[in-house]
């Protein structure tokens, strides 16, 4: 998308402070996050609010905020260039979240898949109805900073066209607010694999020894988790979309997403190679990319008084948009002015 006017296209996205952030979150988004920064007007948040659909301890989530917060500069991220925020700092986040929830069909809610699968692993009576309400927040998040493209994984897709489908049912009914944002999908490793596991999405929160690379994990445990990486009874190094190859094809897919070569390149430079050498070369890009990152990061979380002003000049930078957008759409709605 080009710039209009001279006006850069804005960008949003976040992650949850809950978890250790992994392998995958660097690849599908820190990355992408960087790589797009210099080119559009990029808004970046540590999503609190939602990472409370799910029960936290307190002082757990404070101290995953600040951490989530040093690794997206630790990443790269410039706060000169960027604006990262705390979602929750900014208390329009909560305000649009609730007038859009009263927007948003039930049918709309109950059919979005990850509700859908989240709530099957539930009882009836332990499922929050934040859960539900979810892709409502998301909405709020993505509208209130006229994003025109949201970087996510192929599994959030569903929750753009949802934020599309309610920003357009708002200005139908009360006049053009809201942008229609766009999906800003990445090239490659937009869905990295559990290494134990191939066929399911790589997770945070999973608590299997082996199933993740953590950007905190020490290198030679990274490494070590590379090398028991699950794979296949065949020999052919390639790019593979057969389920009992997707051990390969996600080894494949890290270490694209990390030397940006083509696949044509990388198959040839594996060709009559076996897959220890394809573990140990995904191992080596791994350890190169830990390495700055986690120096960087430990940096800033000793860096006293750094982190807070960074989150201060974003939260007042995001804030004062957020309000903007929030008046309109409160005067729009019919919402009473305070004298």
């Amino acid at each position: 998308m080009a710039a209009v006017n001279g006006k850069k296209p804005r960008v949003l996205s976040g992650i949850q402070p809950s978890g250790n952030l992994t392998i995958g979150n660097y690849l599908g988004a820190l990355k992408q996050w960087v790589e797009v920064q210099h080119d559009y007007d990029c808004f970046y948040c540590v999503v609190d609010l939602h990472a409370i659909t799910t029960a936290q301890d307190p002082a757990d989530l404070r101290q995953k905020t600040r951490e989530s917060a040093a690794m997206y500069i630790a990443a790269g991220l410039d706060p000169e260039i960027s604006t990262i925020f705390v979602q929750s700092h900014v208390p329009a986040h909560s305000e649009l979240a609730w007038m859009l929830t009263c927007m948003a069909p039930l049918g709309w809610l109950h059919r979005m898949t990850q509700f859908k699968d989240k709530s099957a692993k539930q009882t009836q009576e332990s499922i929050g109805a934040g859960l539900l309400n979810y892709p409502s927040l998301m909405a709020a998040d993505i509208l209130l900073y006229h994003a025109d493209l949201v970087p996510v994984g192929d599994d959030q897709n569903q929750h753009l066209e949802f934020t599309r489908d309610l920003a357009q049912r708002f200005n139908h009914l009360y006049g053009e607010t809201f942008t229609l944002p766009s999906v800003m999908n990445p090239q490659a490793g937009a869905r990295v694999m559990g290494l134990d596991n191939p066929t399911a999405k790589m997770s945070k929160s999973e608590a299997a020894e082996n199933h993740a690379v953590f950007l905190l994990d020490s290198l030679p445990a990274a490494r070590k988790k590379i090398m028991r990486a699950v794979t296949d009874s065949h020999r052919e190094i390639r790019f593979s979309k057969e389920r009992e190859r997707a051990g390969v094809n996600n080894l494949l897919t890290i270490y694209q997403a990390i030397t940006n070569e083509s696949s044509d390149a990388i198959e040839a430079d594996f060709a009559d190679m076996g897959y220890g050498n394809l573990k140990r070369a995904v191992a080596d890009c791994v350890a190169s990319t830990l390495e700055p990152l986690q120096a960087r990061y430990y940096e800033l979380m000793t860096e006293a008084g750094y982190l807070d002003s960074v989150l201060k000049l974003g939260r007042e930078k995001a804030g004062a948009i957020a309000e903007a957008t929030l008046k309109l759409a409160q005067e729009r709605m019919g919402f009473l002015a305070p004298s």
